[in-house]
């Protein structure tokens, strides 16, 4: 799975990603800072099971854990502004819509504090609900031009398979084609712009799911838009979040300046800071105490709700919650909400599940079987004439 961060220039969007991946990017006050894109890792966050189980602690293999936080990797992509007219070429244009093509959802980065215009130029009001609204015009444009110039092809074959055979370098899954031509109501043939535009836009919507970053949530007049922003598009798709005060308290950090957790806040580590540093860091130990940096939250609120993912944890031993090699917890796996114990089963090797008996709960250690549905936090075995996992 991968997550695009995209929006138009200025909005603070290389902050952001540098702010989730602790990357280094470059990042300047002007637009178009970005473009080559930027790819990094970032991490998705729960309570790990170890700290409620009774065990000090656990040995993971492919994620982390960190004070009893289990730290499961994802992949971010931050790609070049967009302004209007991209879809024909205008600004970093199809450069940019090629580059998010292979996302499974979309972070749009607004100004919440209203000062960058579509543009990205320094501004005074701007309602960042148009930012919203252009990259989603602008992604549908796109789509549909790609549709467009598919149109001879839908005089062979049926809709569906031409929608395919157009958007395959998008990934647009055949569900997701099927799903858009329902809620676009189409039957018959793409016969006008309007239907065009009108089943890009379902495309758009089924396969780049989106959640709103309301950036620069610190700056005063941020409040107003984001009670704006939440109200148009709710509030569970709406984040405030200063990526600016993240990624400085991420780098002070770094530098052994203070100590920083989310829940507990932050503890000045070096006294013999500058009188700028200490205010600059009571402003922001202030500001995260009352609102948090809301970054943590964007990153886990697209992995594990707009794009309905849960985490399950397969061990070996359902007694023990090891590996064969002892590790307690090795793995946390990030898989759709919706998914069966076999489906698991295949995500650990094809072999094991094409030879799959059952599956045990190692919480209660009861027998499951393979069409059981996992819930989040299941800690499972799968058992296997091939192998037991």
């Amino acid at each position: 799975m991968l997550v695009g961060i995209v929006g138009a220039p200025n909005k603070g969007k290389s902050t952001l990603f540098s702010s989730m991946t602790s990357v280094d990017v470059q990042i300047a006050d002007y637009p178009f800072t970005t473009i080559k894109p930027n790819t990094g890792i970032a991490y998705v966050t729960e309570r790990c099971p170890h700290t409620s189980l009774g065990f000090a602690a656990c040995n993971p293999k492919n994620s982390a854990c960190i004070n009893g936080t289990r730290k499961i990797p994802v992949k971010i992509i931050d790609v070049a502004g967009l302004i209007e007219g991209a879809h024909m070429g205008k600004g970093m244009g199809n450069q940019f819509l090629n580059d998010i093509a292979a996302a499974d959802a979309l972070i749009i980065v607004v100004d919440a504090s209203g000062r960058t215009d579509l543009s990205g130029n320094k501004s005074t009001g701007s309602n960042p609900s148009e930012d919203v609204e252009m990259v989603l015009s602008e992604m549908s444009e796109w789509i549909a031009q790609i549709i467009k110039r598919h149109m001879n092809d839908a005089r062979r074959v049926d809709i569906s398979a031409m929608l395919h055979n157009a958007l395959s370098g998008l990934n647009i899954s055949d569900l997701q084609i099927s799903m858009a031509i329902e809620s676009a109501g189409l039957r018959g043939d793409l016969s006008t712009e309007k239907g065009i535009y009108e089943i890009s836009k379902e495309l758009l919507k089924k396969s780049k799911p989106f959640v709103i970053a309301a950036n620069k949530s610190d700056i005063s007049g941020a409040e107003g838009s984001i009670k704006i922003l939440q109200e148009k598009y709710g509030k569970e798709r709406v984040i405030a979040c200063s990526a600016a005060t993240e990624l400085a308290l991420s780098k002070a950090v770094h530098s052994g300046i203070i100590s920083y957790d989310p829940v507990k806040g932050i503890s000045v580590q070096k006294k013999d800071i500058s009188p700028e540093q200490s205010k600059a860091l009571d402003f922001m130990g202030k500001f995260v105490k009352e609102h948090g940096t809301g970054v943590q939250e964007l990153i886990n609120t697209v992995y594990l709700k707009v794009l309905d993912n849960l985490i399950v944890y397969p061990v070996e031993d359902e007694n023990k919650l090891c590996d064969h090699f002892g590790n307690v917890l090795p793995d946390a796996i990030l898989i759709k909400r919706g998914s069966s114990a076999k489906d698991l089963a295949a995500h650990i090797h094809t072999d094991i599940a094409e030879k799959m008996l059952y599956a045990v709960d190692a919480r209660t250690k009861m027998r499951l079987s393979k069409d059981y549905v996992l819930k989040d936090n299941d800690i499972i075995k799968i058992v296997s004439s091939a192998k037991s996992i």
